[in-house]
């Protein structure tokens, strides 16, 4: 959520900035309203001065000897209890609109960071590298796509699970499930060795957990919400785990506090229908491992690159060739101040895919969710770091698709065979 302050006496940095998204937004009316609240705020701070005033003066005469009863007393004592009563009109009044101005806060994404590249959208994303040789077909040579690969290996179910479901689920199988659950355990062993601590939150959250991390209001339609509670499937672990600490006071020896979680997480994917069908792309449900840091100001910056690191880690030590892209300040996400996107490469579908974002947020959920840190006798807003640590059901598919031999086996790095206890996917006989 975007600053107070900032809004009342700078709104024009705010419009220059979401312009850099794309985005044309008057802000006169929630400017209005936060000036508003400021005077009413300002109204009662003076009137409750003069209450205490009021309140001193009492105490003074009747040390003095004043009867308690004298009509000194009880004209300065009535004059004190029509102060609370204007004091108790403008606290309503201070409510509603504090309530105003955040529900219309709440609508407003991050302002880019003045690193990120100015963009109007993933056309105008910057390529930092590019890691691994991708492989490419040879002479006579077809590479199949990964979901070809698993229907022939029969790593997983399509049809079947849309009887248990609909379409965009699927059912793991055998040697499939096996390799999904070696995925996530290989994830947060590597991670756990960087000094992440292992978290396994809740899969159902609150909305006040999806509006801290900021996902509400903004992507509700795309989330799936329980009818008769109020609790959603998260969309993802950075939902939960922004949560953790939300409302806290964090001493700054502690940070930074880094944080991996494996869950399943669920998306509607609106708007995605007729893109990616089939396979493990794009499902309405899917496993994840993210990593998510709670550090200190001063740092997120070099935060960000390590977050980045972490994650491009894991890539490496499963040996998939992939490309690390800068998005420009239009394609940011609506948490995001800057982020940076992993795209691994598929031989079979010939492209790169998205397989881990890794964003920092500035103070923007930690405002949301209300964290702080206390360095010495000064407090405020911490900041957050999100990143997937990775996608596990893209890394199958980049394994299946890196890997596949001519035989119809599929290879698997070294670093993945004691977790799945071979370094081959057979065909079957």
């Amino acid at each position: 959520m975007l600053d107070q302050r900032l809004l009342r006496d700078n709104p024009e940095l705010i419009t220059a900035q979401l312009a850099r998204r794309g985005l044309d937004v008057d802000l006169t009316g929630v400017q209005l309203i936060a000036r508003q609240e400021r005077d009413l705020e300002q109204q009662r701070s003076e009137l409750q001065a003069e209450g205490n005033r009021i309140g001193k003066q009492v105490g003074q005469l009747i040390q003095a000897g004043a009867a308690p009863n004298s009509s000194e007393v009880q004209e300065l004592r009535d004059a004190g209890n029509r102060i609370k009563q204007q004091v108790a009109v403008l606290e309503e009044e201070e409510k509603v609109l504090e309530s105003r101005l955040r529900e219309q806060l709440l609508t407003l994404p991050n302002l880019p960071s003045p690193e990120a590249p100015d963009g109007r959208d993933e056309r105008d994303n910057v390529e930092v590298l590019t890691w691994g040789e991708p492989r490419l077909p040879e002479a006579g040579e077809t590479l199949a796509e990964h979901w070809q690969i698993a229907e022939r290996l029969g790593l997983f179910e399509s049809e079947r699970s849309v009887r248990i479901a609909q379409s965009r689920f699927v059912t793991l199988l055998g040697a499939g499930a096996r390799l999904e659950r070696a995925l996530i355990s290989f994830m947060l062993d590597l991670h756990g060795r960087k000094g992440y601590q292992e978290v396994l939150p809740p899969i159902l959250v609150n909305s006040a957990s999806l509006t801290g991390s900021g996902q509400l209001p903004k992507f509700a339609e795309e989330s799936f919400r329980c009818a008769d509670d109020d609790l959603w499937l998260t969309p993802t672990a950075e939902v939960p785990v922004t949560s953790l600490h939300r409302g806290e006071v964090i001493p700054a020896e502690q940070l930074p506090l880094k944080y991996v979680a494996y869950t399943p997480c669920f998306r509607r994917e609106a708007g995605s229908y007729g893109r990616d069908t089939r396979g493990l792309i794009r499902l309405h449900q899917f496993n994840k491992v993210e990593l998510y840091w709670f550090c200190h100001p001063d740092h997120s910056a070099e935060a960000h690159q390590q977050i980045t690191a972490d994650a491009e880690a894991v890539l490496q030590a499963l040996q998939l060739p992939y490309r690390k892209i800068e998005l420009c300040s239009g394609d940011l996400g609506f948490s995001a101040a800057r982020t940076y996107d992993l795209e691994v490469w598929l031989p079979g579908a010939g492209a790169y895919r998205e397989i881990s974002s890794c964003s920092v947020c500035a103070d923007f959920q930690a405002r949301r969710s209300g964290i702080r840190c206390k360095d010495g006798k000064a407090t405020q807003l911490l900041h957050t770091l999100n990143g997937s640590g990775l996608a596990v059901g893209r890394t199958m598919a980049a394994l299946l698709e890196n890997g596949q031999q001519a035989d119809g086996s599929v290879m698997l790095p070294a670093a993945l065979a004691p977790y799945f206890g071979s370094d081959r996917i057979q065909a079957p006989q």
